[in-house]
């Protein structure tokens, strides 16, 4: 069976950039499984398993534009700290959320004084190239109620 729209996918990945980091693996962990066609994975490596079938083994690669995108100067910005709880530690590095008109939004601090706090809107692998390590581990047809709720239950199970 091949991985087209509607149907699930079981895969192990590794994750690494382009300097070899490792960046993430299901290895170790249960596989990931997601609903093909659905966005629930970056396009540019469920394009890439367009068509696979269970046992397949490949390297992918995903340019950014097909990843998190480009990374966006204009996403860097400098908020009050009194925006933000006077009793909260705010630190570089640390990931934050604000409410904006579509939702929550995630941002990293670049960094914080007494006065401000520099925030990045940029997803933390927004202008990087993701090489993926693939092995295609189950390919099945969606259960209806799977397509009905629109995410894969594990191991059969429903909520």
């Amino acid at each position: 069976m091949k991985a087209t729209q509607d149907r699930v996918v079981s895969l192990h990945y590794t994750l690494t950039d382009d300097h070899g980091l490792l960046l993430d693996s299901s290895r170790g962990r249960d596989p990931l499984a997601y609903l093909h066609g659905h966005g629930h994975i970056i396009q540019g490596l469920e394009s890439a398993l367009e068509g696979c079938e269970a046992g397949f083994n490949g390297s992918v690669q995903v340019l950014p534009i097909d990843a998190y995108g480009e990374y966006d100067p204009q996403g860097v910005f400098e908020a009050p700290r009194d925006q933000f709880p006077p009793s909260e530690e705010i630190q570089a590095g640390m990931r934050v959320q604000a409410e904006g008109p579509q939702g929550i939004v995630n941002f990293t601090v670049l960094s914080a004084n007494d006065q401000g706090v520099v925030l990045d809107a940029n997803h933390p692998l927004a202008g990087k190239t993701l090489n993926f390590e693939v092995e295609v581990l189950e390919v099945r047809e969606a259960t209806d109620q799977e397509l009905a709720h629109g995410h894969v239950h594990a191991h059969g199970h429903d909520h």
